[in-house]
């Protein structure tokens, strides 16, 4: 930093207007761009990610802001008079100070005396008198960078806090250097004084957001994996087709699938779930809660638990979703949910079911599909008191029962779904396992990105 005590050199000419003038050009261009992205960050405060965006933009744009005027000064040189800053801008946060060690004698410039918060009447404070304005922790920092600068000729570059006369506290950065007399030894030491505290604001915030951001992205993995955990300890652990252990010879063939949403979405309360039953019957269900994350999982196992308990106990499936109906009721936390639940009496091939605001299971014989009739009912948890009606069909070998939840096809509502799954009639009746089945849909619909995760159940009848 050159001492602006050299007299014997020079004054220091600007440099040429055209380079300096693209550069001003492009740090507005720049600013407008930036601030374009800022006014673009969209939400209403609650994301972390949000606010960490904006916190950097506001940082940038001050920084800009602050180069802007750096380059306009560059271009222009010194003025001849020091015109009056505004409040906020650059000039009025940059001051200026020169301490001479033989007279004890210091000149401020008028900005030091704004910056400090000092009248400008009064005397400029000394080197010894300076600390009285710092706060008590950082008054051995500034001692030990002017002690280095007059000792040690070192050049001083470092921020401490001052507290104006109102008791605000501001941060100062300090740049100087020593102005050395005729015989080498310090005459003087002059710097230059910037109030940072609007910047280091700023920069406070950008980093506060970024540890919320992280915070979050952490409980967010956090739940995920809770959820995962507690999704596969409840659902059936397949991984190819399930026999049921029947005392005499296998009447169903099972398959299933789950199909997790797109990356980085949190976990769904989608079920599927096949069990045997006392006296050989089998119970078969797949069913959804709405949202997502630990709390929904978590009730996806509530109830895919109270299904089996009332299913073991004898309930049949209109009585078992009114059963689901008031568990969700008298639940702390409001929920909604849908579910098919079917019960197989292979005695007689019989399929007794009942739903509850949820897609009917789709009948596959002969190479042709179609959708059985549902029997009446709501969604779980939307009126207490809700009946729930029964259907009954009477399945043939080699039929193939097709039950799934919303979400299997993004952006398709339950009817243009199943429309779709029928049109794959041809091919889900040649296929030879229900595992092969669940193959098809999956190769059709599973790739496919993804809002909402979903579940597939195969069921085919072999005896």
């Amino acid at each position: 930093m050159p001492s602006h005590l050299s007299a014997d050199r020079p004054s220091a000419q600007p440099p040429g207007r055209g380079p300096v003038d693209a550069l001003i050009t492009q740090t507005r261009r720049l600013k407008g761009e930036v601030d374009a992205v800022r006014r673009d960050t969209r939400g209403d405060g609650t994301d972390p990610r949000d606010r960490w965006q904006r916190a950097l933009c506001e940082l940038a744009l001050h920084q800009l802001n602050d180069l802007d005027e750096h380059l306009a000064q560059l271009r222009d040189g010194p003025p001849p008079a020091p015109p009056a800053p505004h409040d906020g801008s650059l000039l009025s946060r940059v001051g200026s100070a020169e301490w001479h060690l033989l007279t004890d004698e210091a000149n401020w410039s008028a900005e030091l005396y704004d910056i400090l918060g000092r009248d400008p009447g009064s005397a400029p404070l000394t080197l010894d008198e300076l600390p009285s304005l710092v706060l008590a922790e950082d008054r051995p920092l500034l001692t030990a960078m002017v002690t280095d600068c007059l000792v040690d000729a070192r050049r001083i570059d470092g921020e401490f806090r001052i507290v104006r006369p109102g008791g605000e506290v501001r941060t100062v950065h300090m740049m100087g250097e020593p102005v050395l007399g005729t015989d080498g030894g310090t005459a003087s030491m002059w710097a230059v004084l910037r109030d940072v505290s609007a910047l280091r604001r700023s920069q406070r915030v950008v980093s506060e957001t970024r540890d919320s951001l992280q915070r979050h992205r952490r409980d967010t993995r956090t739940e995920h994996r809770i959820a995962v955990e507690l999704q596969e300890a409840v659902l059936p652990t397949w991984h190819g087709s399930l026999r049921l252990p029947h005392q005499g010879p296998p009447h169903l063939e099972l398959a299933a699938r789950y199909l997790p949403a797109a990356a980085g979405a949190l976990i769904g309360g989608d079920w599927y779930d096949a069990l045997e039953l006392p006296g050989g019957e089998t119970l078969l269900s797949v069913g959804a809660l709405t949202g997502h994350g630990v709390a929904v999982t978590s009730g996806m196992a509530m109830l895919l638990g109270a299904v089996r308990g009332m299913a073991m106990a004898g309930s049949e499936p209109g009585p078992l979703l009114g059963g689901l109906n008031r568990l969700l009721d008298t639940t702390a936390q409001p929920a909604l949910g849908s579910a098919v639940c079917c019960r197989y009496r292979p005695g007689t091939r019989t399929l007794v079911w009942a739903q509850a605001g949820h897609p009917a299971p789709l009948l596959f014989r002969d190479g042709t599909g179609h959708r059985l009739s549902a029997p009446p009912g709501v969604l779980l948890g939307a009126t207490s008191g809700a009946g729930y009606g029964q259907a009954e069909v009477t399945l043939d070998v080699g039929d193939l029962l097709l039950l799934h939840t919303d979400g299997l096809v993004p952006g398709h509502s339950a009817p243009t779904v199943d429309d779709r799954l029928l049109d794959l009639a041809p091919r889900l009746s040649a296929a030879p396992t229900a595992q092969d089945c669940v193959a098809t849909v999956v190769t059709e619909f599973g790739a496919t990105g993804r809002e909402d995760d979903a579940c597939v159940l195969a069921v085919r009848v072999t005896g």
